[in-house]
C-alpha cells in the first residue's frame, strides 16, 4: 500500500501491511534483494540497496520529535530482513533508546534472507527488540511456486519459518488467491492452506492476484498463458484454503483491498462459521465488494 510522504525519507512507490497504517515506517533498505516474483510489481523501480546510515539518523530524529503518540515501527522496504547484522543492531539499539515509547517492530522477510540468518542472529534480533515477522508464501504448491519464482519451495518456506517460530517472532504470512492461475486453482489453495497449517502462525493475511501491470505476470495474463480464475472461482479458492488452514491459535483475515469477501476468522473457534460465510457467498446471498473498488 502506498502512503503519503510523513517527514521521514520515502523514496520511491512504497507498501506496508494493512495492520501497520499508524506505524512509524522508516524506509532502512530500498527495493527487494530478490525482485524477481514474477507476480510483483512494487519494487521494479528501484535497485535493492541499504540507506545511508545518515539517512536513518534523520529519520530517528524526527521520530523522536514528532511521532510520540506511535506505539509501533515497520522496518520497510520488501525485505528489509536480509541486512547484515551489523546494520540490524544499530537500527535496533537506536530505536530503543532515542523512540522509547515504540512497543513493537516488525519488518518483511521472505526464506532467503531468513536462512542467510543464524539460530544466534535470529536470537540476537529478537533480544534486540525486533517482535514481528511478516513473512512471505504466497503458495504452499512447489509447482506455483517454481512458475512465480519465488526462490523457494515448500519446504525451505516450512524450515525457516520453523526457525523463526522457535525464536519466539510473532509470525504473520502472506498467500495469494489466484495465484496457480485457473490451471492449479484447487491443487495450489489446498496445498497453502496444508502448509499454513505446518506452520502455524499468528496471523495469516490472504490477497486476492489482481493484473500486475509492471510485472512479467501481467503480460503472461495478456498473451494468455496465465488464466485468472472468475470472481466466484477465486471465492472457491478462499474457501478451499481456508478449510484446509487449521491453526492451534492465530487469525485468518482477507481483508486486503483486493479481496471480494473480507473475512476475519480466529481459528479455531470461526472455522465452521467462516466456511457458512463463504458458502453462503458462493450461493449469492452475500454482496461481494464491486470490481472498482478493489486494490493490490
Amino acid at each position: 500500500m502506498f502512503f503519503e510522504e510523513d517527514g521521514l525519507d520515502h523514496q520511491g512507490y512504497c507498501i506496508r501491511p494493512p495492520s501497520e497504517a499508524y506505524s512509524i515506517l522508516l524506509q532502512a533498505t530500498l527495493g527487494c534483494s530478490h525482485n524477481k516474483c514474477t507476480f510483483c510489481d512494487a519494487y521494479k523501480a528501484k535497485r535493492f540497496a541499504i540507506k545511508d546510515r545518515s539517512i536513518w539518523e534523520r529519520d530517528l530524529e524526527y521520530a523522536s520529535q514528532y511521532m510520540q503518540h506511535q506505539k509501533r515501527l515497520f522496518v520497510m522496504d520488501g525485505d528489509a530482513l536480509v541486512m547484515p547484522m551489523r546494520h540490524w543492531e544499530w537500527l535496533l539499539s537506536n530505536i530503543a533508546e532515542r523512540l522509547p515509547w515504540v512497543e513493537r517492530v516488525s519488518t518483511y522477510a521472505n526464506a532467503k534472507g531468513v536462512a542467510l540468518k543464524s539460530d544466534q542472529d535470529l536470537k540476537q534480533l529478537r533480544d534486540l527488540g525486533l517482535a514481528m515477522i511478516y513473512y512471505g508464501v504466497e503458495s504452499g504448491h512447489p509447482e506455483v511456486l517454481k512458475r512465480v519464482k519465488k526462490g523457494a519451495d515448500p519446504e525451505k518456506l516450512y524450515t525457516q519459518a520453523k526457525r523463526l517460530k522457535e525464536t519466539g517472532f510473532i509470525l504473520s504470512m502472506t498467500v495469494i488467491v489466484g495465484l496457480g492461475g485457473k490451471e492449479l486453482s484447487s491443487e495450489h489453495a489446498k496445498a497453502t492452506g496444508e502448509l499454513l497449517s505446518r506452520m502455524d502462525p499468528d496471523f495469516v493475511g490472504a490477497l486476492t492476484l489482481m493484473s500486475p501491470h509492471d510485472a512479467p505476470l501481467g503480460e503472461e495474463l495478456k498473451n494468455g498463458s496465465f488464466v485468472l480464475p472468475a470472481q466466484m472461482e477465486l471465492l472457491a479458492e478462499l474457501g478451499t484454503m481456508f478449510e484446509h488452514t487449521n491453526l492451534s491459535k492465530g487469525m485468518f483475515t482477507a481483508n486486503h483491498a483486493s479481496n471480494y469477501l473480507p473475512i476475519r476468522a480466529y481459528l479455531p473457534q470461526d472455522k465452521e462459521k467462516t466456511m457458512q460465510l463463504i458458502r453462503n457467498a458462493l450461493e449469492g446471498n452475500v454482496m461481494l465488494k464491486q470490481e472498482w473498488m478493489r486494490a493490490f
